[in-house]
């Protein structure tokens, strides 16, 4: 067992076999849990990129994705990956996907080294991590890796590298990771930090005094209640609210930090009393110490109205980085510890896991192919209708739309904007989302969504209405409207003229 900074440095150190395996689980990844453009959270920011790419675009509707585009450096990285090397705007987001996801997989690798003894033990690991990536993070609506480029997959690769900086007190290269961290996602950033700061504690100060000083801060600040319709807009966000969640969902609050508390303490009661047992008592410590906080916060901030604003923070995201490294701590133990390495029985559970998580993304997204390879049909007839109004309508058509469409059966999650690269009236999906994050445009959310009350009954007479109020000249819809202009009519889909 390594003791000193020169041996731990060679056991973190990758080699050429290490980037070929990583290479191959980032396949693995993509074949089991499919890959996806423009949906779910890229509804926000694939606009992002366009924008950055072509500043007439979204003339009507840009207030709904800019807000929560900006603080974050993805949109411009993608863009400028398309200008440099010429490529597509879907083969750079695919790009960075699959880099993100590589990144991810070294982050963890190299962590997992740390934790344990012997290196089939940390492929171990990752291996089970890499099958649960799209895992829901209990009541969250988050995965531990998303089917498509989110910054937060980018964000988390680099907390995933500083956490053993943090462990070996090397401030400086973890801070550095830390800053990279805040300019993809700044959220993200800060769960990273604070778990880096669990880390740091009792480094620095060696006391439990210290940590009550974290459990507080975030409380630190309170808010005057939100608007009517900024409220409307929250209340759209179950996933905000912890009465709200579902008795699984809090099974899966206890249970990790439950897993984790007995980790620690079995570690810590190791006979070896190692470096590497030492080390894994102690991540695992610090992270159910992080968890709790996070769980604590979220019942003072969610349950009374007067911090109703601080909701949208949303602390029991913190527990995306915690349920990360309890799958990977749980991969190498099983391995070594229950199944006594024994790699066919180990290889069997990984082929059953990954089969009953492929089916989980294929019921998931019905009417879309596993994989939506940049440039191909996508097989899903709402993105041919985008993609045939991005190239046939002008940069300055303002469209109406269901307001939930991204819940219809077959729309599979994709946004509007995404595609093409229009602009449309407000929905009942992802605006909320930056609605609560920005309340200054809650009360256009509001007028709008509600203006298409009733959208799946909508007539000439009504579209014309939305037409003289905001402006739509265009709809789509996936029933006849009583228009006459209607320049396509396929897959059961009419795009028409508001005249």
């Amino acid at each position: 067992m390594y003791s000193s900074p020169v041996e731990r440095q060679e056991r973190s150190r990758f080699h050429a076999r290490d980037f070929l395996l990583l290479a191959l689980f980032t396949l693995g990844a993509l074949l089991i849990h499919g890959y996806h453009l423009g949906i779910e959270d890229q509804a926000i920011y694939l606009p992002g990129v366009h924008y950055d790419l072509n500043h007439s675009l979204y003339p009507h509707d840009a207030e709904f994705f800019l807000p929560q585009v900006r603080p974050t450096l993805i949109d411009e990285i993608v863009a400028t990956t398309s200008k440099l090397t010429h490529l597509s705007v879907a083969a750079s987001v695919f790009f960075w996907h699959l880099l993100s996801m590589y990144l991810l997989l070294a982050g963890a690798l190299r962590l997992a080294r740390r934790c344990f003894e012997r290196e089939r033990q940390a492929w171990a690991g990752l291996a089970l991590l890499t099958v649960l990536f799209t895992i829901p993070v209990t009541g969250t609506a988050l995965y531990i890796v998303d089917q498509y480029l989110h910054p937060r997959t980018l964000a988390t690769a680099f907390i995933l590298f500083a956490i053993p900086d943090v462990m070996d007190r090397r401030w400086l290269r973890a801070t550095g990771l830390l800053i990279l961290a805040a300019l993809v996602h700044i959220q993200m950033a800060f769960f990273g930090g604070l778990f880096l700061a669990f880390l740091a504690w009792p480094t620095i100060f060696g006391s439990l005094q210290g940590r009550a000083v974290l459990f507080g801060f975030p409380l630190a600040s309170l808010f005057e209640p939100g608007s009517p319709a900024w409220r409307e807009a929250m209340l759209t966000r179950e996933q905000h609210f912890l009465l709200k969640w579902h008795w699984y969902e809090w099974l899966g609050i206890v249970a990790p930090l439950a897993l984790l508390w007995c980790i620690a303490t079995m570690s810590s009661r190791s006979w070896r009393r190692d470096e590497i047992s030492s080390f894994r008592a102690t991540l695992c410590r610090m992270l159910f110490w992080y968890g709790s906080c996070c769980f604590v916060v979220a019942l003072i901030v969610t349950i009374p109205h007067q911090l109703e604003r601080l909701t949208p923070y949303q602390p029991m995201r913190g527990f995306h980085l915690l349920y990360l490294l309890l799958f990977l701590m749980i991969g190498g133990l099983l391995f070594e510890r229950v199944l006594r390495a024994h790699v066919l029985l180990y290889g069997l559970l990984l082929v059953a896991t990954a089969g009953g998580m492929f089916y989980a993304q294929r019921d998931l997204f019905p009417g879309t192919r596993h994989i939506e390879w940049p440039g191909a049909d996508t097989g899903n007839r709402w993105v041919r209708a985008f993609v045939w109004i991005r190239e046939n309508t002008p940069r300055d058509a303002y469209f109406a739309i269901d307001p939930r469409y991204m819940e219809l059966r077959g729309e599979d999650e994709h946004g509007f904007r995404a595609f093409a690269e229009r602009s449309v009236l407000a929905d009942w999906d992802k605006d909320p989302g930056v609605v609560c994050l920005f309340p200054a445009i809650a009360g256009k959310w509001q007028e709008q969504v509600h203006a298409q009350d009733g959208f799946r009954n909508f007539g000439r007479k009504d579209l014309l209405q939305l037409r003289q109020r905001f402006g739509a000249d265009w709809v789509i819809s996936d029933h006849a409207v009583g228009l006459t202009a209607c320049p396509y009519r396929s897959d059961g889909l009419y795009v028409c003229k508001i005249e």
